[in-house]
């Protein structure tokens, strides 16, 4: 499905109900699999999340888990500690591209047996459920936190809990302080002193309702929206000021892009600050990559430069994202180069219009190019791809009068 995206007015002016985010619904469905007496509220409504959900609740052999790279890493880990239980964990061709060894590596340390059933280090993988009673292991610290998440969550079920050391620089802490607070939420024992994280083994939790805050990284787009309008009042829910979320650092990296914030109850408006100065930005992003797609869109639409670093996380994701961008960018005319690790984009006034924007099976291309629509007319190729994280995505798009025309 392509859609042709265009607007005849940039004054914006809605109230919007996000989905849940994804990232703390499939820790907490997790979770929910070695406890059940965890009820969760607010879950994301993501394929990701539905994937997720169904090869925790399901007996089948073979599990595919498509696109969901979160899932990919979350079940390998549970299904290596579920004693007696075999099974195959595939995924997309692009899935199968993608690198695991790391934290199979990781789960053998600790006793797991697991196999790759065609290439070594990547999916798919075979998995035999074992008893794990060792406590030790060592990772390094700058690959996906997925890995680290992943051995944090089934940790209470190990026997004698777990000692993680992290070896070398640690990258996206805010999703390891999710998956430890997660943790504590349901009264385990935790600590994250240095280079070392403990999790201390429990049994069973006292029945609990959890409610799933609305995704920070689904909120991006509106950020951007807002930068690109003339005048704009977006009002998002359900989110909250203080949140486990690491791409909550919108809010202060879009104040340096003209959006302000406000907070009432677990509302969030956006508004777009009048009369604004827009000058280049540079970002670090080790700890919030999954916004830069957002980012280096919105100030191609502002006309102004960014360089973005903390980036490298990014050639591992449903696709080689900073080559994404580079060859997309380039498209509408942008002076744009990448390193592994990072992106720089040279000011300009101009964008070439009716361009058509590939997606490469990744759901953040086609949200993240959506708001230039406010600037030029916009094609987007299949997208539905949305549906991995935000399948609501283009119907909360129409609500801000965007004309929206499949092609």
């Amino acid at each position: 499905m392509n859609l042709l995206l265009q607007t005849t007015h940039s004054n914006l002016k809605a109230q919007i109900a996000v989905t849940g985010s994804k990232s703390e619904t499939n820790r907490l469905l997790l979770l929910q699999a070695l406890f059940p007496y965890i009820t969760l509220a607010n879950t994301s409504n993501s394929d990701d999340s539905e994937v997720m959900q169904k090869a925790l609740k399901g007996s089948d052999e073979v599990i595919d888990i498509h696109h969901a790279g979160t899932a990919m890493r979350f079940l390998t880990a549970f299904f290596a500690v579920n004693e007696g239980r075999e099974v195959v964990l595939t995924g997309s061709a692009r899935m199968q591209e993608r690198p695991i060894k790391v934290l199979v590596e990781s789960l053998e340390q600790l006793g797991a047996i697991i196999s790759y059933e065609k290439e070594v280090g990547y999916p798919p993988i075979r998995i035999k459920g074992q008893k794990i009673t060792a406590s030790k292991v060592n990772i390094p610290a700058n690959v996906s936190s997925q890995y680290i998440s992943a051995l944090l969550l089934v940790a209470p079920k190990l026997e004698n809990g777990l000692e993680l050391t992290l070896e070398g620089e640690i990258t996206s802490v805010p999703y390891i302080k999710m998956t430890l607070a997660l943790l504590n939420d349901l009264n385990i024992k935790t600590s994250f002193e240095g280079n070392a994280i403990k999790v201390f083994p429990k049994a069973a939790v006292e029945p609990k309702e959890m409610t799933v805050e609305s995704d920070w990284s689904s909120a991006s787009y509106f950020f951007s929206l807002v930068a690109l309008s003339e005048t704009a009042s977006i009002t998002l829910s359900s989110y909250k000021e203080t949140s486990l979320q690491g791409d909550s650092a919108l809010i202060e990296i879009y104040k340096q892009l003209g959006v302000e914030t406000h907070f009432e109850g677990n509302k969030m408006t956006l508004t777009k600050v009048p009369g604004f100065r827009f000058a280049d930005v540079d970002f670090e992003l080790n700890n919030t990559p999954d916004i830069a797609q957002t980012i280096v869109v919105t100030c191609l639409g502002l006309g102004i430069g960014c360089h973005l670093t903390g980036l490298h996380t990014l050639k591992i994701k449903e696709t080689d994202r900073l080559e994404a961008l580079r060859i997309e960018l380039t498209k509408l005319g942008a002076d744009i180069s990448v390193t592994n690790e990072s992106l720089t984009l040279v000011a300009s006034n101009s964008i070439n219009p009716n361009i058509k924007i590939a997606t490469y099976n990744d759901h953040r291309m086609a949200m993240a190019f959506a708001p230039l629509a406010l600037k030029v007319p916009i094609i987007i190729e299949n997208a539905e791809v949305v549906s991995k994280s935000y399948p609501d995505f283009w119907e909360d798009l129409k609500s801000l009068d965007f004309n929206i025309t499949e092609l």
